[in-house]
């Protein structure tokens, strides 16, 4: 079948929406029709080359190529067909994506830890995960990968069914594809790495739409005391909305403000959610956290980056963790659900993160919004014309 995605076809973009060949679900596959796809900084890093390389530097080193690519990894959709073996979906239901695939079997999957499952391991390797070759192709026929094998940036993708999670059909699908990425990296950040629990101090450096998340998590399981840190008096703002009860520019800023409303005690926990952390972030962050407190990274780094000094006396001595996150470490196919039954009861906002929605055809315009910190979440809405 004919459909139509946003293509990038190397570093450094722009976006090309245009018409691809998709073929039929096979064994352990699932054809998706997409009402929705969040716009998530990741996919800007693989457009920058932050999380990617050109092709040509990728086959001199012997490495399979990226380009070209569909964009897009958090997503909502319907259910349209499904290959041989496919029991746990059908046409018909109502799904959104998980850039972390789940098999069920493996050992972290088998011990609770799906986010670490083995089957979501070289998700930015084009290719389906099932057998390694290509559902989707460019209008000449060439291979066509779709990022973290999901591909939302498409009118119509062929997913594997562990990179799926049903959903009830009453949930809005527009709004459900935020529990695809942003939610339950956010949220988990901040609940599930970094302990927060009632009364405690979290500090969100970073107020788009995983810093959001992580902040509802806090407000939902009782922080008394959420500080949101961003450099845009917009997300500053917004970030009240959501649940923080004070705000900074900067870390540096955010230091006194902290000492003053802990008794100099400092955050039980800090998420780091920048569109790009740098080391100055994490020395700040650190600064930021209690002593048996946590620092959790949840932003992404440039591929470059590969160290971060610390004053590691201080952070031996004061029992500090600095931890890493991947989906904010939620359970894929709990969590969503889970997640999804505190929207339904108020507690969760969903809708209100929405800040715009675009049509396909507008990414460009969507992504410079988002760098422009415009957005909390911008969404490209499919039924929008």
């Amino acid at each position: 079948m004919k459909s139509r995605a946003a293509i990038l076809h190397d570093v450094g973009g722009p976006w090309s929406v245009e018409e691809f060949e998709l073929d039929p679900p096979r064994a352990g596959e699932v054809l998706v029709e997409m009402a929705a796809a969040g716009l998530c900084h990741s996919d800007d890093h693989i457009l920058k080359g932050d999380m990617s390389a050109p092709n040509d530097v990728l086959r001199s080193l012997g490495l399979p190529t990226m380009f070209p690519t569909i964009g897009g990894h958090e997503g909502s959709g319907i259910v349209r067909d499904v290959g041989d073996g496919v029991t746990e979906f059908a046409p018909g239901d109502h799904v959104v994506t998980s850039f972390v695939a789940v098999c069920g079997q493996c050992r972290w999957c088998a011990t609770g830890m799906e986010y670490l499952c083995d089957a979501g391991i070289g998700t930015l390797t084009p290719g389906m995960p099932t057998d390694g070759t290509f559902r989707h192709h460019t209008a000449d026929g060439k291979p066509l990968g779709h990022i973290s094998k999901i591909g939302a940036f498409a009118e119509h993708t062929v997913v594997a069914a562990d990179s799926l999670v049903k959903i009830d059909p009453e949930l809005p699908l527009v709004s459900a594809a935020l529990l695809a990425c942003a939610i339950p990296t956010g949220y988990g950040s901040a609940v599930n790495r970094g302990g927060v629990r009632g009364g405690d101090t979290l500090v969100v450096i970073g107020a788009g739409g995983i810093g959001t998340g992580a902040i509802q998590g806090a407000r939902i399981n009782g922080a008394a005391q959420i500080v949101a840190v961003d450099p845009v008096e917009f997300k500053q703002k917004s970030a009240r909305r959501f649940g923080a009860t004070h705000s900074a520019a900067t870390a540096a800023e955010a230091l006194d403000l902290v000492r003053d409303l802990t008794f100099g005690v400092m955050a039980d926990a800090v998420v780091v959610s920048p569109s790009l952390i740098t080391p100055d972030d994490v020395r700040g962050a650190l600064k930021l956290t209690r002593k048996g407190g946590t620092c959790v990274l949840t932003g992404m780094t440039s591929q470059l980056t590969r160290k971060v000094n610390l004053d590691l006396q201080d952070f031996i001595l004061m029992n500090k963790t600095l931890a890493g996150t991947v989906f904010g470490s939620c359970n894929p196919r709990a969590d969503v659900v889970r997640l999804a039954r505190l929207y339904q009861t108020g507690q969760l906002l969903l809708d209100e993160m929405i800040t715009r929605r675009y049509r396909l055809d507008d990414i460009n315009d969507a992504y410079a919004d988002l760098r422009g910190g415009e957005i909390i979440r911008g969404v490209i809405d499919f039924a929008t014309d």
